[in-house]
């Protein structure tokens, strides 16, 4: 798994990870939605950190003894926010769906490109971001579900800590050992309200379907992600998640038969060429050890 990272991180630029990572998640999630009438919201974030975790122990095999105590107490604040992002992701898209959820989230990374951005002019690239994110959600034109945004708004906040704190793990231990931690205590950490909604619910094909959806998402974003983060800065990695609101409006269209409108196309093309711009001007200038 070491050496898989290394090859992929030398070979593939950050950009296109941090895409096909955003891709992926966006897929899952709206192949996870089948799941909310079996064993609920939180029930489905749970299962897929339980099965991303079991994965990743089973390639890994971490020993704790092997980590620094402060690595150690990082990659157990980093699993309190994946749990967080999961669980409230989960909520916000039962009450808001899957677009408008997405919008909101964004908040987060848009928040890292703003206050991380090394040169005040590159802050244009979340502003021109954040007005694609608009003329793709169109927050004017209907009631919002404060339930929702609230959940959405949490999801935003554990997103932006889970994008400086995922940098700052690729950094600081080597290969996919920092997610054989951190997805485990965030399964762990979800239990608390997933454990609940799944006591009785669970069975074979429940079981299995969840197994493949953590295949999605966790495992493949969250290692497609750790990877990307060691070639750009956090700055260019959060403008570039500009592009999950337009790739959940175009899976939205695909697989649940959402419309995009004039308004909401050119709000795509907007959130992606910022992702470009920012992508330019983000490339870390020196990679860490192991990168």
């Amino acid at each position: 798994m070491a050496r898989l990272d290394t090859m992929t991180s030398a070979r593939i630029p950050g950009w296109m990870l941090a895409v096909a990572a955003m891709t992926v998640l966006q897929l899952a999630a709206a192949l996870t939605t089948s799941l909310y009438p079996l064993v609920g919201p939180a029930g489905t974030g749970w299962l897929r950190l339980v099965g991303g975790a079991l994965i990743f122990l089973v390639l890994v095999r971490p020993r704790l003894s092997s980590f620094e105590r402060n690595d150690l107490r990082m990659l157990v604040m980093l699993g309190l926010a994946t749990a967080m992002m999961t669980i409230t992701f989960q909520y916000a898209i039962f009450h808001l769906g899957l677009g408008m959820t997405a919008a909101i989230q964004f908040l987060g990374p848009l928040c890292v490109g703003v206050f991380r951005a090394k040169r005040k002019r590159h802050v244009i690239w979340p502003i021109i971001a954040f007005g694609g994110v608009v003329a793709l959600t169109q927050p004017w034109t209907g009631t919002l579900n404060l339930i929702g945004v609230l959940f959405a708004a949490l999801a935003a906040l554990g997103w932006a800590i889970y994008i400086v704190l995922t940098q700052q793990a690729g950094d600081r231990v080597t290969g996919f050992r920092a997610l054989s931690i951190t997805i485990p205590v965030a399964a762990l950490a979800a239990s608390i309200v997933g454990l609940p909604q799944v006591w009785g619910n669970l069975t074979p094909a429940v079981a299995l379907a969840s197994l493949g959806l953590a295949i999605l998402m966790p495992v493949i974003p969250f290692a497609l992600e750790l990877v990307a983060l060691k070639r750009l800065t956090a700055s260019a990695f959060g403008t570039l998640m500009a592009g999950e609101p337009a790739l959940a409006a175009t899976f939205g269209f695909l697989l649940l038969g959402e419309r995009l409108d004039a308004l909401q196309l050119a709000g795509v093309a907007i959130v992606v060429l910022a992702g470009i711009g920012a992508e330019r001007v983000g490339r870390r200038t020196a990679l860490p050890t192991g990168a």
